[in-house]
């Protein structure tokens, strides 16, 4: 009896790791949802843009960027499909795993209870009479009397419970591999709509080719980039008061004793100078830090980082270790990303295409970030270095080559 009762617990405990591991909540789908629908709805945008500046048949920067723009939504969408198909796959061999877990444990049972009432017939009353009439007591009688009829009655419905988990599994299975197959048809839907993108960037390339024979569109893209360096220095005063607002509120918190003290960050950035490593492994650097002469218009403009030729699609590493602190989108710069290297140091990486990174993440040296895209002046990526609002020369941060 003391061996029926052991198998019994250890059934019991089998059958609750299992339901506590199918029934554990899965990733808010919701929120997943309304980002792929947020990225749609960028892409039909961007697709009616491309259409209105298309019927006017002019090649103009604002085309351009909608082109860029609607590629990197594009990209985005199906990368962030393809992460779900990923996790659907993972969720449905892990349920096909519990599935056939709980089939060889339902199979045991119902042979240790085949044999439990074969057990009855045979030997089994004998044995529970004995267990019965041996009792001492009347109490103790009535005592074994119940434990034997719960004890067959836990049996009926340790069976009942596992075959309505299987039941479940089941039901998750398919719903999972449902779910999976109409993320397979987007996939192939939005591999389609790429496949379409890559003629838009054949054209984009003809609009590329004739701005850059209209000196007009040069000095307009010169307007846009001044512009929007005053607007990245506009973005990072912005990041380090939001730094500033979130440690006072921090320190707030530790003083009224709602936050343990956090750990001191501190940076490595400083000591680098001179030995970081740079944000691509090859290309030139065709604009250096400081005021740069138009090869073309021969005007006078102030870089404030610089421009390394690359082919497009080179891989834009991190140059040190760092926080992801904003993902960001400018006329003239493109797509940018700002790393925090913590003690008021961030660098810049823009003209990006894809990107591989999202806000607040962390990253290590030499992680891929994006990769390089192509600009009115060429392939290129643009790198800065800020010591908090103070603009660096990067030259002198990198390492030499």
């Amino acid at each position: 009896m003391t061996r029926q009762l052991l198998t019994h617990c250890v059934l019991s405990v089998v059958v609750l790791c299992v339901a506590v591991a199918t029934s554990a909540p899965p990733e808010d789908l919701r929120k997943r949802q309304a980002e792929l629908q947020s990225l749609r709805e960028q892409i039909r945008t961007y697709e009616q843009k491309i259409k209105q500046q298309q019927k006017n048949e002019q090649a103009t920067l604002e085309l351009l960027d909608n082109y860029d723009r609607k590629a990197t939504a594009v990209h985005r969408l199906i990368g962030r499909l393809r992460m779900q198909e990923g996790d659907l796959e993972q969720g449905t061999e892990s349920t096909r795993d519990d599935l056939r877990r709980l089939d060889e444990q339902l199979s045991f049972l119902k042979t240790h209870y085949a044999n439990y009432v074969s057990s009855i017939y045979k030997s089994g009353r004998i044995y529970d009479l004995e267990l019965l009439l041996s009792s001492r007591s009347i109490n103790q009688f009535y005592i074994r009397a119940e434990y034997l009829k719960r004890f067959s009655t836990q049996r009926r419905e340790d069976t009942r419970r596992i075959e309505a988990k299987q039941g479940e599994i089941e039901n998750a299975q398919a719903q999972l591999e449902q779910q999976l197959s109409e993320q397979r048809r987007l996939i192939a839907e939005k591999g389609a709509e790429e496949d379409k993108l890559e003629k838009l960037v054949a054209d984009r390339r003809g609009v590329l080719s004739t701005i850059r024979k209209d000196k007009k569109s040069f000095q307009r893209e010169i307007e846009r980039k001044t512009k929007a360096a005053r607007d990245l220095e506009n973005l990072i005063a912005s990041l380090i008061e939001a730094d500033r607002v979130r440690k006072e509120h921090e320190a707030a918190e530790v003083r009224a004793g709602r936050l343990p003290q956090p750990p001191p960050t501190i940076g490595t950035f400083a000591a680098r100078k001179g030995k970081l490593r740079w944000p691509v492994s090859q290309g030139a650097v065709v604009a250096q830090f400081g005021n740069q002469v138009h090869p073309t218009l021969k005007t006078v403009t102030q870089n404030t980082g610089i421009d390394i030729a690359v082919q497009a699609g080179t891989p834009v590493t991190a140059v040190a270790d760092g926080d992801v602190a904003t993902i960001w989108w400018l006329p003239g710069y493109g797509n940018l990303v700002i790393i925090n290297h913590y003690d008021g140091y961030r660098t810049v990486y823009a003209h990006m295409t894809d990107i591989n990174v999202t806000e607040g993440q962390k990253v290590k040296e030499g992680d891929i970030l994006g990769t390089s895209g192509e600009t009115v002046d060429g392939p290129r990526v643009h790198f800065e270095v800020w010591k908090e609002r103070e603009k660096q020369n990067p030259m002198l941060w990198l390492s030499r080559q």
